[in-house]
């Protein structure tokens, strides 16, 4: 079949796993349109509040403990999010814990306007966290099902288009109302503000039916989401990758404004700051856009080495620039390849689970990608404060450099499944195992037939 189809009128429809073919479905284009909305409210908060603690402290310590609070909870709690992702209704779950978020948005903007003890400003962001948390499994494991799996890679780059543009422009804007006099707290009312947009998707959206992952109780439930990356190694070497790559690699970015400050004698309040944050995001948003556009059928496999390699050497000279002149477009290329990188890897994870089995390893996703970035925060924070930020930032960089051979997967077949029956007993469960041990011995040459990358 041809890579183009062609519409009903005779006009041609975007090619299958590019990003515009995705953004023809409505219910997806709704969803991704909310989160949008509401992420560059969440970004404005991400910016404004490190740097009120930074500038209150001016302790990478502190820093730490609030990206552990903000990311944390998705090391201890994604699990259990992907149970209860099975256990609720999508639709009335994901409205509450936006709901919930939406809530102690404001609680924070009043706890800032106080300048309130920051144990209780902690624990606050720490609930917020926590929802997140639970949150995201179900809402993750959903966006991918909007659309049909020829159009997945597409999808899943728009997702990271989502989060990066939204890192960009969340940004840019709250240091424009920040210099025209709106306040810290007045940022986080927007923020809280902007939860609305992604209630009103979820409300408006066609949810389709996902079946459970499994109908095991009690422990077995909890560990379906484990078994399933241990019975697809190529899912299971990738998460590892991954959380390896966020614990070591990974702090600068909770830790930018402390980075920026010791580094680059910039300091989070001023405009110099935010701009280099907002270019740093305009790299990482291009990065993620190029897996769905230029590099759209490409075989994601590939992409892998090479991306690890470019960003170890990008954190490596970010690491040891002394001026904030280069620190731009280094920046720039730093984000570029992170999330490039980030984004092949999701892509090849998700073509390598069924509908039914996504909220379960994307709450493992979330904890290798999110809780262990918080991890790396709270470990190398006290580090910076003492022995200055290089060292990490270079340990860093070998680190993604070693991990370029780790995670180097191009040998290995990917393929997209079709939703199957979820596992159930154990006869279910052992007649999967051998279905996953086959998939990485499928070749992809059906996929190549059909138009679609084997890629994301």
């Amino acid at each position: 079949m041809s890579s183009t189809i062609t519409a009903p009128s005779g006009g041609p429809r975007p090619t299958h796993g590019t990003a515009a073919a995705a953004l023809r479905n409505r219910n997806f284009r709704t969803m991704w349109l909310g989160m949008f909305a509401s992420n560059i409210g969440t970004w404005m908060q991400t910016l404004v509040l490190p740097a009120y603690i930074d500038g209150r402290t001016e302790s990478g310590l502190w820093v730490g403990l609030f990206t552990f609070a903000q990311l944390g909870p998705l090391l201890l709690l994604s699990i259990p999010g992907g149970v209860l992702a099975d256990k609720f209704p999508r639709r009335p779950w994901m409205i509450f814990m936006q709901s919930e978020q939406l809530v102690l948005s404001l609680v924070v903007a009043a706890l800032v306007a106080r300048n309130a003890p920051l144990m209780a400003l902690l624990g606050t962001q720490l609930l917020i966290g926590i929802g997140n948390a639970l949150n995201a499994p179900a809402m993750q494991g959903t966006i991918p099902n909007l659309v049909p799996p020829e159009d997945l890679p597409g999808a899943v780059s728009l997702n990271a288009v989502m989060i990066n543009g939204s890192r960009v422009i969340g940004p840019v804007i709250a240091a424009i109302l920040m210099t025209r006099g709106v306040t810290a707290p007045q940022i986080f009312v927007i923020n809280a503000a902007t939860y609305l947009f992604v209630i009103y998707a979820i409300s408006r959206i066609v949810i389709p039916h996902i079946g459970k992952a499994t109908e095991a109780r009690g422990w077995a439930n909890i560990m379906t989401g484990i078994r399933i990356a241990q019975r697809r190694t190529i899912v299971g070497r990738l998460l590892i990758g991954m959380a390896v790559f966020s614990f070591v690699s990974l702090p600068y970015v909770g830790l930018f404004p402390t980075i920026a400050r010791l580094n680059f004698g910039l300091h989070a309040s001023g405009s110099t700051y935010k701009w280099l944050y907002a270019t740093w995001g305009l790299g990482a948003c291009l990065g993620a856009l190029a897996i769905g556009t230029v590099f759209a059928r490409v075989d994601k496999r590939t992409l892998i080495r090479p991306l690890f390699i470019g960003f170890g050497i990008c954190l490596a000279v970010f690491g040891l620039l002394r001026s904030d002149g280069p620190a731009f477009p280094v920046g720039f290329l730093l984000g570029f390849f992170y999330f490039a990188l980030a984004t092949s890897m999701l892509t090849i994870v998700q073509q390598n689970l069924r509908s039914s089995e996504r909220a379960r390893v994307m709450s493992l996703w979330f904890m290798a990608f999110g809780g262990t970035v918080a991890l790396g925060n709270l470990t190398f924070g006290p580090i910076i404060d003492a022995i200055d930020a290089r060292p990490v930032l270079l340990v860093g960089a070998v680190c993604a450099i070693g991990l370029s051979w780790w995670c180097d997967v191009s040998r290995r077949p990917v393929t997209t499944l079709d939703d199957e029956t979820a596992l159930g007993d154990e006869t279910a469960t052992r007649l999967d195992d051998r279905a996953g041990d086959s998939l990485e011995s499928r070749s992809t040459t059906g996929l190549d037939q059909q138009g679609i990358s084997a890629g994301e």
